[in-house]
């Protein structure tokens, strides 16, 4: 872990089936390669291995499969140390313990098809409902587009969603689809300045017949909902993540931009107005660390009111706006020193940049209505 992060802020917290020390690994692995997957604009292999060994994928898999049935805490500490290196490779991780968490919303033997042979498959998850599917002899014939589906380079299944006609007269629906590596193609389409080596590519499915036990009704996963699981992680209601998924990759892009600033800074370089917009950075990067751990304890502990699920909505909007602006400070301090393309702060400049332009983490996505409801009671 870098120096500059105060001690006990991120692997103290990651106790419990040792994806602390794992993630650790993944770390410094990431950040050998941090800079050439940026380039490449896809994962290094290694590192790609180590995260499935360190156990993310498996982290909310259910133990009679091998699974770790982790905390949120965990993973949320974890998630910041990887991204302390590679706020691309954190992103990804993240992503695939959150999609064996949305998978598990699938029946019996949707189960059993993802992890009844390994806890480590990983999943990449496309949550728009942009597809469409129709009723077939055993379950679904679907077809469509996804785009933005980040680790699917890499994944072994596809989960996605689409419109499916609704019961009689009836509104259509929506629902998941999962589906094994060679049922889709993959487009590559991810050319975003930042978050290159996320590979967050476009999904295509031409008039596949998914069984139905590879299939959910998107109700379920948005209500926590779980006719399949008793696992609390496996039962939480979709508002309640509030973002976490993508705001706790960010904190460690952030956390590592400081160190990143700070290295700098030395000799001629530093100066007064320097070293005042480092320790200004610094504090937003930590009042956001804060924001975005409380968010996973108001999940463990499985505080579901209307109030907490959308104050975490407004605790990861607000955090990428604080992280937002401690990586401008930071690049401020350095100025053009830390600008150059071999200097590791752009990169994390870049990334932090993208990565809070997620529509999971703008306030007028849901935080604004749904926080301000609390405060200011409902809209006449």
């Amino acid at each position: 872990m870098s120096g500059t992060a105060p001690a006990g802020t991120v692997l103290e917290e990651a106790a419990g089936t040792g994806l602390g020390e794992a993630a650790e690994k993944v770390r410094i692995l990431a950040a050998q390669h941090a800079a050439d997957a940026d380039a490449d604009r896809a994962m290094n292999r290694e590192v790609v291995a180590a995260l499935r060994e360190a156990g993310f994928a498996r982290h909310f898999v259910a133990s009679r499969f091998g699974g770790a049935e982790g905390s949120f805490a965990e993973l949320t500490s974890a998630v910041m140390t990887v991204g302390e290196a590679c706020a691309a490779t954190a992103w990804c991780v993240s992503l695939c313990a959150y999609s064996a968490r949305f998978a598990a919303h699938l029946p019996e033997e949707g189960h059993r098809a993802l992890w009844g042979d390994d806890p480590d498959t990983v999943v990449a998850t496309a949550l728009m409902p942009v597809g469409r599917a129709r009723r077939a002899d055993g379950g679904w014939r679907l077809t469509g587009q996804w785009a933005y589906v980040s680790g699917i380079d890499f994944a072994d299944w596809a989960l996605v969603c689409a419109v499916v006609p609704g019961a009689g007269e009836g509104p259509p629906r929506m629902r998941f689809f999962a589906l094994p590596r060679g049922t889709y193609t993959v487009r590559e389409t991810w050319d975003s300045v930042g978050m290159r080596a996320t590979g967050s590519h476009t999904v295509v499915v031409d008039d596949v017949l998914v069984p139905d036990h590879l299939s959910f009704d998107r109700g379920d996963m948005l209500s926590g909902r779980n006719g399949t699981s008793d696992l609390p992680a496996h039962n939480v209601p979709f508002q309640a993540v509030g973002g976490l998924t993508f705001i706790a990759p960010v904190v460690g892009a952030a956390t590592g931009a400081l160190s990143a600033a700070a290295g700098t800074l030395t000799g001629r370089k530093r100066s007064q107005t320097g070293e005042l917009k480092v320790v200004r950075a610094s504090g937003r990067i930590d009042a956001a660390r804060h924001l975005v751990l409380e968010n996973a304890r108001v999940l463990d502990e499985r505080l579901f009111t209307p109030g907490h699920m959308a104050r975490n909505e407004r605790n990861a909007t607000f955090a990428a706006e604080l992280l937002q602006e401690a990586v401008g400070l930071l690049v401020g301090a350095a100025g053009t020193g830390g600008l150059g393309e071999g200097q590791a702060l752009q990169r994390f400049w870049r990334d932090v940049t993208s990565a809070t332009s997620h529509v999971a983490l703008q306030y007028d996505t849901a935080a604004r209505k749904n926080y301000g409801a609390v405060l200011l009671g409902p809209e006449d």
